[in-house]
């Protein structure tokens, strides 16, 4: 009778499902209202070039709007298996992409040896975005092209954002240092074995400053690009493919932990190289400086920011250049309620990859706006 007893408490206690830490959900619902006005000047025309243009428009936009689900569970003393499924979501419905994928992830965390993802991740560049302060419309590091149907669009340098088949490892933080590596694997055809890419990310984070530099080889996917559609010769497809190297350094510094001032100022600056892999190209160089800075008097947290990006060469074409510059507010309604306005301007001149000696057009877009941010 005892023998059954215990058998049947051992049978008990191996049913019970052993408890699982329940997933966070988390999010960001970020709309804005927009009136922007774009300029399109063609001033050597090509075959079926699209006509100058001079567009006024009023618009409701999703900024980087998500929704995510993330969590953990010990698997021993030291180690957690870690998993993410974060999606982008167009709020406003104008996407055909309602849904997009961002940072997907399985992976481990040891307290001893760093964590490591296998999936869709953040690239090293990403990890080094302090000085970065625009938001919303002007969050637009990474637009370098103009739209398929050649519309008009505010130009800027490179940003690499997520690669896929990728695997990070972030090593266990040192001395205020951060390492970040990451390996990507090239799934294409057996010619492309050699365009795996790697990268790595280097960040000093100290109380009044932060430095850091990252560097990247064939981290985004090698593919190309029409970089317009009317351009109609037979080489321009795959003429620009978007393998090669990338390297940025940036700082941010808070000025009010070295001089005496009434409101806290933090400055911050980046410098890019990227080198593209096509025949002919020229390194594009890029230069942002930015300063945000807190507002008193108010009954909730604000702050003003200025941000300034240069890129030279865009795209690795020559004479193909932008300047854009951003001023903005935030005003915190809760911690996680966040009021934004902002104005501001990007001038390129967009070149033919065919002929960087021609520009196509000159672009010019103005945009004022403001909206609300939702954390979750």
């Amino acid at each position: 009778m005892m023998k059954k007893l215990l058998l049947t408490s051992a049978i008990t206690i191996v049913s019970i499902p052993v408890a699982q830490a329940a997933p966070e959900i988390y999010g960001k619902a970020f709309l804005t209202t927009d009136y922007i006005n774009d300029e399109a000047d063609y001033t050597n025309r090509v075959d079926d070039a699209p006509e100058d243009s001079d567009v006024d428009s009023v618009q409701i936009n999703s900024n980087f709007s998500r929704l995510g689900l993330r969590g953990s569970e010990a698997i021993t003393v030291n180690t957690d298996v870690i998993y993410r499924l974060e999606y982008g979501i167009d709020i406003d419905g104008d996407d055909s992409n309602t849904f997009t994928s961002r940072d997907t992830y399985l992976g481990l965390v040891n307290k001893d040896y760093g964590e490591f993802r296998v999936g869709r991740n953040t690239s090293v560049l990403g990890y080094v975005y302090d000085p970065m302060v625009a938001r919303a419309y002007w969050d637009n590091l990474g637009k370098r092209t103009l739209n398929d149907n050649g519309g008009v669009a505010a130009l800027n340098m490179l940003d690499y954002t997520r690669s896929d088949s990728s695997v990070l490892w972030i090593a266990p933080e040192y001395k205020d240092l951060q390492l970040v590596v990451q390996y990507v694997a090239d799934e294409g055809s057996d010619d492309n074995k050699d365009k795996d890419g790697y990268g790595a990310a280097l960040k000093l984070d100290k109380d009044s400053y932060t430095a850091a530099i990252a560097y990247s080889k064939d981290i985004e996917a090698s593919g190309s690009i029409n970089t317009l559609d009317f351009v109609t010769d037979d080489n321009a497809e795959g003429l620009i493919n978007y393998g090669g190297d990338a390297f940025r350094g940036t700082i941010t510094v808070d000025l009010d932990e070295y001089i005496d001032m009434s409101t806290p100022l933090t400055l911050g600056a980046v410098y890019q190289q990227a080198d593209y892999d096509f025949a002919g190209s020229h390194k594009e160089k890029g230069l942002i400086v930015s300063g945000k800075m807190a507002l008193e008097n108010f009954a909730h947290p604000a702050s003003v920011y200025l941000q300034y990006n240069k890129t030279d060469n865009l795209n690795g074409i020559d004479n193909n250049n932008s300047d854009q510059i951003v001023l903005g507010g935030e005003y915190e309604l809760k911690d996680n309620v966040i009021a934004h306005a902002y104005v501001g301007q990007n001038s390129a001149d967009y070149t033919s990859p065919l002929d960087p000696t021609n520009s196509v057009a000159d672009i010019k877009v103005f945009a004022v706006g403001g909206g609300l941010e939702y954390l979750f």
